[in-house]
């Protein structure tokens, strides 16, 4: 049994009216922009950690880079919750991507919790660098999450396109 509500279009991941917004919005490459941005800080952080966790050397670059990495969650969170309300009249949790959001809220979590730790002190640097790896490993699979939307919608778009080449032909 499955609760989660059903895509927009049971034939694909948006109607055509969702695709022609998200093809309209300028939320839509800011979204592309800050995915590939937040990867590239998210690499450029386990990197610091694990030099850190091996070496001892780093402390403060390998915590600094995780809040910033995860402030740069935050804005990708902020700006896709508008990207939503804009592409499918909801702020978060529209059908397509009901999962990714639930699983974002997890990744958010975790985040969180690790900005926390930093703030309260109620860890040590090395508990609170294995808090952010835990909230890495799931920001990760959050990230193949989307990824397989986006391999879904280019999928749905190739088909649209062929169906009408071939009611053309």
């Amino acid at each position: 049994m499955n609760d989660a509500p059903e895509p927009s279009v049971s034939a694909g991941l948006y109607t055509p009216q969702e695709r022609a917004r998200r093809d309209a919005t300028i939320w839509t490459p800011v979204q592309g922009f800050l995915a590939a941005f937040q990867f590239m800080v998210f690499a450029v952080s386990v990197c610091l950690i694990a030099r850190y966790m091996v070496t001892g050397e780093g402390e403060t670059a390998a915590v600094w880079s995780v809040v910033f990495k995860t402030l740069v969650l935050y804005a990708i969170m902020v700006t896709g919750s508008i990207w939503e309300k804009v592409v499918f009249d909801k702020w978060l949790f529209a059908p397509a991507f009901f999962w990714e959001d639930v699983f974002s809220f997890l990744v958010l979590g975790l985040h969180t919790a690790y900005l926390w730790s930093v703030y309260t002190g109620n860890m040590g640097t090395r508990e609170q660098l294995w808090l952010a790896l835990a909230a890495y490993a799931a920001y990760a699979i959050n990230a193949g999450q989307f990824l397989l939307k986006l391999r879904a919608a280019r999928a749905q778009e190739r088909a649209t396109l062929a169906m009408h080449q071939e009611l053309a032909a």
